[in-house]
């Protein structure tokens, strides 16, 4: 186990990518305890088995854990194999199906497989709430309940909407917060990590604590849901915007190349263990011009690829996603077309006032604010572009191939509707393994 850090720097290192702390008074009363006696913090998060792949958005929490690891503190993984019986309802308008034993086994496997590519296997407790949740029984359910009100329980936001509204809101669905904060009780938590939709659920854990007789109950430290590559929708598979920690060093690559640059640093901060400063220190030279943004989005892509596949395969990903879409390495032989700016165009964006539209930006944001002579800055429709190409039967068809992933404009992999670009432009358009020169005009 490492040397216990100064109370000061551990603080400033765990409150980075942090939303909320409840109470940051109390966290430091236990750091310095911790300090004073030896005794690492126990810190705790937990984690429903619902589906057998994790994504980067689900890494946030688990590098936050990684960074009370990396202080000398003991990790407590505790995979919900008990609480998966239920589903979770944070966030649900319609009570969710309960996940079949087998599905919650089979999904356990992989997680545990998949978190020690960020956290110390030798230095993290694996426990299953089934553990004590299914020793509770009858009796100790009733007495568990007895615990909390329903009126408690109803001023849950979820709950409280559904109420409102007249939908159904099943029993053990009011058991699921409960069952979440006797995890505390039984692991005896200093601290419990969770995202912003999980405040309530943490909540209900420190209180039962107090109602057990336990004489200090856990902080809780909130962290941000994470955006996905569209840099609009949390990140999920639903929204086709996330990068999965199992796929291919390629295409991690690739998806986070095709990120905006103001996500960027979002990623840098909670994706990464470089401080505060140092990031502060990169974007002070991407501002000031020393570096440019492309250099420094490489150099991220090629930190989180590392965490998951290597230094190797990281350097590799990097020099291929140079060679096929930086160097433009595409077929001398396109199929060639030509498509009418007025037909995709949203919008002009005014030269100098350029500050970011919030879609994603295709050429160098400095180009885009001051375009050089003969060139204009638009904001353009991608499904229109795909449709009017002939690369889609229609704008619906293109929307759909873009939510899939499978369109490119040069060597980008688009994540939204609409993309920032200077034109008149030739440009590269792929559309799954169809590609085209598209002059917009």
């Amino acid at each position: 186990m490492p040397p216990f850090k100064p109370v000061a720097e551990q603080l400033e290192y765990l409150k980075k990518g942090a939303v909320e702390i409840i109470r940051e008074s109390e966290l430091k009363e236990k750091l310095e305890h911790s300090l004073k006696t030896g005794k690492p913090l126990r810190v705790k998060a937990g984690f429903d088995p619902t589906a057998p792949d994790l994504h980067l958005g689900h890494t946030v929490l688990i590098r936050k854990l990684k960074h009370f690891q990396d202080l000398g503190h003991t990790v407590i993984f505790i995979i919900g194999d008990g609480t998966g019986l239920i589903g979770d309802p944070t966030g649900r308008n319609a009570t969710r199906p309960p996940l079949s034993r087998e599905e919650i086994d089979a999904n356990a496997e992989t997680y545990k497989q998949q978190v020690f590519k960020i956290l110390d296997q030798d230095r993290t407790e694996i426990r299953y709430n089934s553990e004590w949740l299914h020793q509770l029984g009858f009796e100790g359910m009733i007495r568990l309940a007895a615990k909390y009100t329903v009126s408690q329980l109803l001023e849950r936001e979820d709950f409280h909407k559904r109420f409102q509204e007249e939908k159904p809101i099943s029993i053990h669905e009011l058991l699921y917060p409960l069952a979440q904060g006797y995890d505390s009780v039984m692991v005896e938590a200093d601290v419990e990590l969770g995202g912003t939709d999980q405040k309530f659920n943490l909540l209900v854990g420190r209180e039962l604590q107090r109602a057990y007789g336990q004489p200090s109950q856990q902080v809780i430290l909130t962290t941000p849901l994470l955006e996905g590559t569209d840099g609009v929708q949390k990140m999920s598979k639903s929204y086709g915007n996330y990068v999965g920690i199992t796929e291919a060093p390629q295409e991690m690559f690739g998806k986070l190349m095709s990120i905006s640059d103001q996500l960027m640093w979002r990623y840098w901060e909670l994706l990464t263990d470089t401080s505060m400063p140092g990031i502060q220190a990169m974007q002070q030279q991407v501002a000031s011009g020393k570096m440019h943004p492309m250099n420094t989005k490489k150099a991220l892509a090629t930190k989180i690829v590392s965490d998951f596949h290597g230094e190797a395969s990281a350097k590799e990903a990097g020099e291929n996603w140079e060679k096929i879409f930086q160097k433009r390495e595409v077929p001398e032989q396109l199929e060639e077309s030509s498509v009418e700016l007025s037909k995709v165009a949203v919008s002009e964006l005014l030269p100098g006032h350029h500050e970011g539209s919030g879609f994603q930006m295709l050429d160098d944001p400095g180009a885009l604010a001051d375009p050089p002579a003969g060139k204009r800055a638009f904001i353009l429709k991608v499904d229109k572009l795909v449709a009017k190409s002939g690369l889609a039967d229609s704008n619906t068809d293109a929307l759909r191939k873009i939510k899939e992933g499978a369109v490119q404009i040069d060597g980008v992999r688009i994540q939204g509707p609409a993309v920032e670009k200077l034109v008149p432009a030739q440009i590269v358009l792929r559309v799954g393994k169809r590609m085209k020169r598209v002059l917009v005009r």
